[in-house]
């Protein structure tokens, strides 16, 4: 197994990790607030479709064996990186109260 193979399965394994996260917090706000949709449930949302995504290309890329792999994994990896910044900005807006 190469190098690339390798990101790709780290990277399909952190943006399903996170992806279960995302979920876990959205089901959490839904709980909390049955009826009303927030920014925050939005903003997760967008959060749930980059790790998704991400977890969909790294998986291809890992599948397949020529070229256009490690275009799935660049792809990949920029997708999880904006999903992790995204989810960082998420969380501090949250901390410090300045969405709710």
């Amino acid at each position: 197994m190469g190098k690339r193979k390798d990101k790709a399965s780290h990277i399909l394994n952190t943006s399903s990790t996170l992806l279960g996260i995302c979920f876990l917090v959205l089901t959490s706000i839904k709980l909390n607030n049955s009826s009303e949709t927030t920014i925050i449930d939005q903003l997760i949302a967008i959060s749930i479709v980059m790790f998704m995504t991400s977890s969909i290309l790294s998986f291809l890329s890992m599948r397949k064996t020529k070229k256009p792999s490690a275009h799935f994994e660049k792809i990949a990896d920029l997708i999880f990186l904006i999903g992790l910044f995204s989810l960082f900005i998420i969380t501090m807006l949250v901390t410090l109260n300045i969405i709710k």
